[in-house]
Formats: structure tokens, C-alpha cells, sequence
């Protein structure tokens, strides 16, 4: 596991690491001949998959060769002490050359301006976003098979890259737990007598550490771009959705645990982390809810905490009880110190009134609450301020609401192309200027969003700019 921590591979490399040269060299070459050349060599290839997940896999084959290489020459008996620094410092220069083969990011140019140490350290601190959704597709038995006989190194080195630029958001032991138990799996059944057998086996053997996998990068991924406050908020409403009669005193610990198993685990290089706190926290939320609620005893009926969590969070939203206009905290509750409690219990309302409305959208008004109560709470007049912002929100809030509601409303209800022929409809009745071409595009458009942003499996970033 300690291989993806050197300075070459970490996109922040910590400090410590860094301070000493020789004490840099002799990390790497401790890690090389503690994996031996061929794991330091897939553990390199998961590590900078992750690290610019938009890269093709030429690129990241480039920039491990040069890695392997450096370390095999540089930490052999005998090697000359200078060898690792001098090594380093060519293949910072390699990158900063007008055609490196290594993956492209916007910002090597800046790194390349600098020298020495300070150019290493702004190169290995570059990455790319996350991938917005997974793109791994696995291929059919006998298309793996027929891969993995023809080059079985070539299809490994191929699948580790493809697989952990998809999930590389899942906490490193996690990702490889599931590609060391996918390898093993094609290499065992593509030699089996009945092999279709032996792939149901061992897809059913390893279908916890697939839905881990799964659920890891989906969580660690938002919390990567909420941060562990927003991530509480987020969970909050989804929870309050699936439950809109559950209380928030009951909702609420249960979204402050979750935001703390991944602040914990989706750095963490302990092996269990991952699947240890998130079984504890499964069994929090069974315990709590099943008595109130029919749909969550049903998925905490099964004896894997695992399985149970990932039926949790493939609950769609129940229905929106009637209730009475959610009660907004008044400007002494915002500013005093509870205030960012008052905010999370009135998202928390929100969310359980509107269940259709998805979490990029409650999100957006999270981030103008928290913003307001920055500006106002330390202004002259903190009420005069919130009074203002307030009669603002009151004129935007509805009507942001509503057309959330039934953009999502209609895209969970109808299938794609009624939900297509629907906002066909509503638009032209709407634009009775627009031309034929105007209105194609804008229902693509408006179609497209919906596809990617009112699934709970939104991603954040991206979803986050398009509302």
C-alpha cells in the first residue's frame, strides 16, 4: 500500500517526505524492493490512473516506464548516491518539454517556470478532476478471456489503468482489493473446464467488494467536492427525502456520522477502513429507522451491512407528505452559535417537502445560506442585512423550487422519450416565437441535464456549474 506515497505519485506529497533528498531516494528504493519491479509497477499504474484520470492509457504507460526505470537504475547495489536526484531532475525536464509523452494537464506550464525542487513538487502536486461518471464497462466473459490469453500482461496493465481512472476516488486499498480480486478472477476462470460457472462464482463471491468499490468513489467523490460540512447536508436531505417523517433530531447524527466515516476513510491507507466504518454506520441507520420506516427494515433485512447500505441508497425519494410552510430561523438563531445548526435543520425541512428536488439543487441554496450568514453575521447591521437578503431569497426560493421539482418530478416519472415529447410541450407553449431548430436545442439541452443532474448519483462538480 505504501507505494502510491512516493513524492512521484502522491498529488500532494507531503512535506516531511520531501525535505531531504537522499531521505526521498531511499523511500522509493525501500518500496521498490519491498514490492519487487512488478508490483511497484501496477501499484504506479493505479496511482497515476487516479491521479489523471483523463489520460490515455499511452500516456500513463509513458510516465510509468520512466518511473520503473528510474528506480530499478537508481536503486541497485552500487548505484551512484546522486543517481535518484539527477534521474528526477531529467524527467522533470522531460515533462516540461514541448513534447512529452507524458499525461497533459493545464497547469505544467506554470510548474515548468520554476526550478529544482520547486518545479518537482508543483509537477507531483498536478491532477485532473474526477471522471464526472464511471466509463469502465466490463466486457463479456469470452471477450475477457480472448483479451487476457492474447497479452495477459497488456490486459492487466490495461484494466488497472481503465478501472481505477473510473473508481479513483475509492479509498486505495479498496480499489486494490477489487482489481487484485478482478485479475484473479479472469485469470482463474479463463483456464476453467466450465468458465461461465466459475465467473457467476466468483462475481458472487466478490459482489461486496464491487458494490464498496461503487459506493466509496460515488461518497468520497462528493465529499472530495463538498467538503465534510456540505457532505453532512447532503446526506441530511437525501435522508430526509427517502423519510420525510422521520424528525431531524433522528436524521441528523446519522448525516453527521457518515460525513465522519468518509472524512476518515477516503484517504485512509488502513486495508478495513472503508468497509469497517461503513458497516457501523449501516447498522446506526438500521437501528434508527426501521421501526418508523417499511422500506428501510426492508433493506436492512439482509445479513451483509454492505448489501444493506447500497439498497439505502438506491431508495428513490418517497412521496412529499402535506405539511405546513417550513419555519425559517429567525436572524438572532443565524448569527447566534448554533447558526449553522439552524441552517442544516431548514435544508432539512426543505429536502422533506420537496423530495423530487435533487441534492446539486438544495446544495446551490446551502451554499447562499452559508454565504449570507458569512456577509451578514459580521456586518454593522447583521439584521438589516439578513432582512434584505431574505426578501430576496423569499422572491427566487419558490420558483427555483418549482421548476426543480417538475424538470426532476417528470424525469423520474416518464420514460425518456415522453419525458422528451413533455418538455417538447412546455417549452413551445412557453416560446411560441422560438423556431423548430431553437426549441430542438434547448430540449436536448434541458434533457441532457436532467440524464446527468437529478439521479442521486449527480455528479457534484459538474452539476454543481450546470444549475
Amino acid at each position: 500500500l505504501h507505494g502510491a506515497r512516493s513524492p512521484l505519485l502522491l498529488p500532494n506529497p507531503p512535506l516531511s517526505a520531501l525535505t531531504g533528498r537522499p531521505y526521498v531516494r531511499d523511500k522509493v528504493c525501500q518500496e521498490f524492493r519491498t514490492l519487487g519491479k512488478e508490483d511497484f509497477r501496477a501499484l504506479n499504474i493505479i496511482a497515476n490512473s487516479r491521479k489523471f484520470s483523463n489520460a490515455t492509457f499511452e500516456e500513463i504507460d509513458h510516465l510509468v516506464r520512466e518511473i520503473v526505470s528510474l528506480a530499478e537504475t537508481c536503486c541497485a547495489d552500487g548505484a551512484d548516491p546522486s543517481c535518484y536526484d539527477a534521474g528526477s531532475s531529467a524527467l522533470s525536464a522531460k515533462s516540461c518539454s514541448g513534447r512529452s509523452p507524458f499525461p497533459a494537464h493545464a497547469g505544467t506550464a506554470g510548474c515548468c517556470e520554476q526550478e529544482g525542487l520547486e518545479r518537482k513538487l508543483c509537477l507531483a502536486a498536478l491532477r485532473h478532476p474526477p471522471q464526472h461518471l464511471p466509463r469502465f464497462l466490463q466486457p463479456s466473459n469470452e471477450e475477457l478471456c480472448q483479451a487476457f490469453k492474447e497479452n495477459p500482461k497488456d490486459f492487466a496493465d490495461r484494466f488497472l489503468h481503465e478501472y481505477a481512472s473510473s473508481y479513483g476516488q475509492a479509498p486505495l486499498p479498496v480499489l486494490l482489493g477489487s482489481t487484485r480480486t478482478f485479475l484473479s478472477m479472469v485469470s482463474t476462470c479463463c483456464f476453467s473446464s466450465v468458465p461461465d460457472v466459475c465467473f457467476l462464482k466468483e462475481k458472487l463471491e466478490r459482489k461486496t467488494l464491487s458494490l464498496l468499490t461503487l459506493m466509496s468513489n460515488r461518497a468520497c467523490s462528493r465529499f472530495t467536492a463538498y467538503g465534510k460540512d456540505k457532505v453532512t447536508v447532503s446526506y441530511l436531505t437525501a435522508l430526509a427525502q427517502k423519510t420525510p417523517g422521520s424528525s431531524f433530531e433522528d436524521l441528523f447524527p446519522l448525516a453527521e456520522d457518515a460525513a465522519e466515516v468518509f472524512a476518515q476513510c477516503c484517504d485512509s491507507l488502513a486495508e478495513d477502513c472503508m468497509q469497517k466504518r461503513l458497516s457501523e454506520h449501516t447498522a446506526k441507520v438500521c437501528a434508527a429507522l426501521s421501526a418508523q420506516n417499511e422500506r428501510f427494515a426492508d433493506c436492512c433485512k439482509g445479513k451483509n451491512l454492505l448489501q444493506n447500505y447500497f439498497c439505502i441508497s438506491a431508495l428513490p425519494p418517497a412521496p412529499a407528505p402535506r405539511l405546513p410552510e417550513a419555519q425559517k430561523p429567525t436572524n438572532k438563531q443565524l448569527c447566534g452559535e448554533e447558526g449553522a445548526r439552524y441552517a442544516k435543520r431548514y435544508m432539512f425541512e426543505l429536502g422533506r417537502r420537496h423530495t423530487s428536488v435533487p441534492d446539486v439543487f438544495l446544495g446551490k441554496l446551502y451554499d447562499t445560506a452559508k454565504k449570507a450568514i458569512g456577509e451578514c453575521c459580521s456586518a454593522k447591521d447583521a439584521s438589516a442585512c439578513l432582512d434584505s437578503k431574505r426578501q430576496r431569497m423569499g422572491q427566487e426560493l419558490p420558483l427555483f423550487l418549482e421548476k426543480a421539482e417538475q424538470l426532476c418530478g417528470q424525469y423520474a416519472q416518464l420514460n425518456f422519450l415522453d419525458f422528451k415529447k413533455r418538455l417538447r410541450e412546455s417549452l413551445t407553449a412557453a416560446m411560441p416565437d422560438a423556431s423548430p431548430k431553437q426549441l430542438e436545442r434547448l430540449v436536448e439541452h434541458r434533457a441532457d441535464f436532467a440524464s446527468t443532474c437529478c439521479p442521486a448519483t449527480s455528479p457534484p462538480l459538474h452539476c454543481a456549474e450546470k444549475v
